[in-house]
């Protein structure tokens, strides 16, 4: 008895170390018919390294973590700024092991029924070294 009580005490600290989802991958019948072409295009190829492709994930992390949602009764719009696919990002290194990370919302995707949006933007600066976040400019 004692045993299980300590069993649902410690179970929901369980929830805090949820891993992130896996990726969605199609049927296997629709993967059967899809066909990858003999060599990728070269026009509007963009090459990240690798570390600014992990600066990049790391401040969207920040900014958007993964099992964030709307809150109840969010509109279409605001649902819409919770995606991660709404926003633009652009990345630049600076001194010293910093690299810069602009998050801001892509022009258009966001129907708020007004003005552009403003103030769902961010600028992380990004210790690659550490691999930690130094600041953020909002």
């Amino acid at each position: 008895m004692r045993s299980f009580l300590l069993f649902c005490v410690l179970l929901p600290g369980c929830t805090l170390f949820q891993r992130p989802p896996r990726p969605v991958h199609a049927p296997p019948q629709e993967a059967a018919r899809f066909a990858f072409p003999e060599t990728l295009p070269t026009e509007g190829r963009q090459l990240l390294s690798g570390t600014l492709f992990a600066a990049i994930q790391l401040a969207m992390e920040d900014f958007r973590p993964w099992d964030t949602n709307p809150h109840k009764g969010a509109t279409p719009g605001e649902i819409c700024l919770y995606k991660r696919d709404s926003y633009d990002v652009s990345v630049v290194s600076g001194a010293e092991e910093l690299v810069y990370v602009d998050i801001s919302p892509r022009p258009g995707a966001c129907e708020m029924g007004g003005p552009p949006v403003m103030g769902f933007d961010a600028v992380y600066a990004i210790d690659v070294k550490n691999w930690r976040i130094i600041a953020v400019q909002r």
